[in-house]
């Protein structure tokens, strides 16, 4: 009789990891119910609360991205590497997996490496339009590599590479809250056009001074703003709101837990351009405005941005320049219809909408040959 499937899925440091990784947990359980799955991560980041809280089991490990700016770091850095991979060989013996998820972040590169060494087959799943570096080397040895965007050929064999889109949190397409109702939520008016700021789960530093310097003219607008800043900035934000006077056209918030409603309420979103985040968008049709974070690796938000603008199914501003065009920007667009029309038509044709159970089923498939090939 077979033993149950076990799935290992590594990797997290940011929700742009965390959730698509959790939505492929999901699709595997979906499809094969008996089937344990635990999680990888790092030590100390968001992954080792928000996985226990979707309900699987995790474990920790010590790894640390590098330094590039201070090479003399990196000496603990890879003292931080090699006690990685020998705790993940330690996790793939007990556990047994028959298949391991690379999702990126820096547990996936430990994890997913001594998984291929000891002969177990590897899935990755790029996110982005460049492939990182981690990526790259793991490529070498993955059976599959998971893609959203075309023109992956250039990083990676071509007949390891599957196209299935970003996978992107459950229940964002199935809410029925209507658009009335979910500004009302946060205590907006319906009348009145929404812009939805979102710096990702750890806040934007120059989307949120761009937000704290313009709130006169936020003030003057005729727009209403929902402002998720990320909860490194939440005190920083309210101590200049509070300065400012009362904002009835401004909700401000560190995270927002109904992402459903929020762009439900939302005309325009303003965005740094992480690839989970484009994915809903895509999904969604939402209108954005996109300001790439200058502090990744290999500029890779940029590329993921240019990738819509070249569509124009999506607006770009740099980083750099977002302090003097940001807001104007956001004013003039959320009150434009046809450009706001024209933005979700162009961005809707992007949308990939079955990715957790495209994935989940190109993982079983690995899991079950290795599975029926060692009778385990």
């Amino acid at each position: 009789m077979e033993e149950n499937l076990r799935i290992i899925i590594s990797g997290g440091g940011t929700g742009g990891h965390i959730f698509p990784a959790v939505s492929i947990a999901n699709a595997i359980k979906e499809q094969h119910p008996e089937a344990e799955i635990l999680f990888v991560g790092a030590e100390g980041r968001m992954e080792m609360h928000r996985v226990p809280a979707a309900g699987y089991p995790i474990k920790g490990l010590p790894v640390a991205g590098f330094d590039r700016k201070n090479l003399l770091k990196n000496i603990s850095v890879l003292y931080k590497l090699a006690k990685s991979q020998w705790k993940a060989r330690k996790i793939i013996k007990e556990f047994r997996p028959h298949a391991a998820v690379g999702v990126g972040g820096y547990a996936s590169g430990p994890t997913l490496k001594v998984a291929g060494m000891m002969g177990i087959p590897t899935l990755l799943q790029e996110q982005n339009s460049y492939a990182g570096v981690t990526n790259k080397l793991l490529a070498k040895k993955a059976c599959k590599i998971c893609v959203a965007y075309d023109g992956m050929e250039r990083f990676f064999e071509k007949d390891k590479i599957i196209l299935t889109g970003n996978p992107v949190r459950q229940g964002l397409l199935n809410h029925t809250i209507s658009r009335e109702e979910a500004i009302r939520s946060f205590g907006l008016n319906p009348e009145k056009k929404v812009v939805l700021i979102l710096g990702g789960s750890l806040g934007a530093r120059t989307i949120n001074h761009c937000m704290m310097e313009g709130l006169e003219k936020i003030r003057t607008s005729g727009v209403q703003f929902i402002w998720q800043t990320g909860k490194i900035y939440i005190d920083e934000v309210r101590a200049a709101v509070a300065k400012a006077g009362e904002l009835p056209m401004l909700h401000v918030t560190d995270f927002i837990s109904d992402m459903a409603s929020a762009y439900s309420a939302a005309d325009l979103v303003i965005s740094r351009a992480g690839a989970g985040s484009i994915s809903e968008f895509c999904l969604l049709q939402k209108p954005v405005i996109l300001v790439p974070s200058p502090n990744v690796a290999e500029d890779h938000q940029t590329k993921n941005a240019l990738a819509l603008v070249n569509k124009n199914a999506a607006l770009y501003i740099k980083d750099a320049a977002a302090k003097e065009a940001l807001l104007d920007k956001a004013i003039e667009t959320v009150q434009h219809p046809e450009l706001l029309k024209s933005l979700s038509t162009n961005i809707a044709k992007l949308a990939f909408t079955d990715s957790a159970n495209v994935i989940a089923r190109e993982v079983y498939e690995l899991a079950d040959d290795y599975r029926k090939r060692n009778e385990c």
